[in-house]
C-alpha cells in the first residue's frame, strides 16, 4: 500500500500539536482511500522517544530520521529526505502543517517532486480515488476544490481547523535512513536566539483576547495585557491586521486571513469589527465574545456573547471579576 506521508513537525524533540492535526488529517484521508498513514519525524538525535505518540492520533507507521544536521531547521536538507522518502515509498499523498516551517517545506517538496501543491487546505476527501482538497480563495470569500492530476497530492493544512482526535495506531517506531551531507545543505542554522521575554503564541494559547481600531492607541492593549494575566498565563494577546498594519503591535499577534488560524477554547474580540479577513482566522473558536460600542458590528453576528458598550469601562471590571473566579 502506498499511504499517506504526514509531515510531523517537531521542536527541540518534542512533537508540536500541529503534528497531532497532521496526522489526524491523514488517517480520516488513509480510511477513505484504504491505505496506511506514514508519520515522517525529522529530528536530532533522542527524537524517536517523543515520536511514538502518533500512534495515538493514527500513524500506523512513524520514520524518524535523526541527525545533529536536523537539531534546527534546514530547507533544502528536509526537501531532500522528504522527497527521497515519497519517492521510495510512493505516498498517495503528503501533507504538512501551513506553519511558517510547514509552508515553507510543503512547496519546495512538490517542486522537487515536479507534482501539484494546494496550501492552507481546510478540508480533505476523496473524489473518483483522488484527494480533494479545499482551501479558501480572496480572504475566505468562497471556497476552492482542487484535485490532483499526479501523485502524491502535496498539501498544508491551515493549523486549528483540523482538531486532532485520538485514534490508536500500531504506531511502529523505524528509523529513517537520513543519508544527507553538507551539499544538502543551502544554509546551515548555528543558533537561534529566542526573544527575551517568552509569551503564549495566539495559535496554540487555550484563551486569546484580540484587540483592534477600537483600542485608539497602542497603550491601551495593556488592558488586554492585564486581562490575559488574570488567566494565569493561560491566555494570550492577539490583534487584528489593521492594528498590525499601523505598527500597534507584531506580526506574530495578528489573527485572520493573513495572520494565523486560531481555535481557542474561548476567543474574546475587542474593539474588533468583524471584517471577513479577521472572521477566517478565528470562527472556529469554541466560544467567542464581542466587545463593541456599535451594535451593528459585523462581530456579534458570529459572537456567542457580545457586549455592547465602552470596552475602557467594561474591560477593567471583567479583569476584577476573573481576577476573584480565579483567586
Amino acid at each position: 500500500m502506498a499511504g499517506i506521508m504526514a509531515f510531523a513537525e517537531s521542536r527541540d524533540g518534542e512533537v508540536r500539536k500541529v503534528a497531532h492535526e497532521v496526522v489526524t488529517a491523514a488517517r480520516k484521508l488513509a480510511d477513505a482511500l484504504g491505505t496506511e498513514v506514514h508519520a515522517v519525524v525529522l529530528g536530532p538525535a533522542g527524537s524517536a522517544a517523543a515520536a511514538g505518540e502518533l500512534g495515538g492520533f493514527g500513524a500506523d507507521k512513524v520514520f524518524v530520521g535523526e541527525s545533529d544536521a536536523f537539531a534546527h531547521y534546514s530547507a533544502e536538507g528536509f526537501t531532500t529526505v522528504l522527497a527521497a522518502f515519497l519517492k521510495e515509498h510512493g505516498c498517495d499523498a503528503a501533507l504538512f502543517p501551513a506553519s511558517a516551517q510547514g509552508k515553507d517545506l510543503a512547496p519546495r517538496v512538490a517542486a522537487r517532486l515536479g507534482v501539484g501543491y494546494a496550501s492552507e487546505a481546510t478540508a480533505l476527501d476523496v473524489g473518483g480515488g483522488q484527494v480533494v482538497a479545499t482551501r479558501p480563495e480572496y480572504a475566505g470569500k468562497l471556497f476552492a476544490k482542487v484535485s490532483f492530476a499526479g501523485k502524491p497530492a502535496v498539501v498544508s493544512l491551515r493549523p486549528n481547523v483540523f482538531t486532532p482526535v485520538e485514534s490508536a495506531k500500531a504506531g511502529e517506531v523505524q528509523k529513517l535512513d537520513v543519508s544527507v551531507n553538507a551539499a544538502d545543505f543551502g544554509a546551515v542554522v548555528r543558533e537561534i536566539r529566542a526573544a527575551a521575554e517568552a509569551k503564549l503564541d495566539v495559535g496554540e494559547a487555550p484563551i486569546v483576547i484580540s484587540g483592534g481600531r477600537g483600542l485608539q492607541n497602542p497603550d491601551n492593549f495593556k488592558l488586554l495585557e492585564e486581562l490575559a494575566a488574570a488567566f494565569g498565563g493561560r491566555a494570550a494577546v492577539g490583534a487584528s491586521r489593521a492594528v498590525v498594519d499601523a505598527g500597534w503591535r507584531p506580526h506574530g499577534d495578528q489573527v485572520g486571513q493573513t495572520g494565523k488560524t486560531v481555535a481557542p477554547t474561548l476567543y474574546f474580540a475587542v474593539g474588533i469589527s468583524g471584517a471577513i479577513q479577521h472572521l477566517a482566522g478565528m470562527r472556529t473558536s469554541r466560544f467567542i465574545v464581542a466587545i463593541n460600542k456599535d451594535p451593528e458590528a459585523p462581530i456579534f453576528k458570529v459572537a456567542d456573547y457580545g457586549i455592547v458598550g465602552d470596552l475602557f469601562q467594561i474591560l477593567p471590571r471583567l479583569t476584577e471579576e476573573v481576577r476573584k473566579m480565579l483567586a
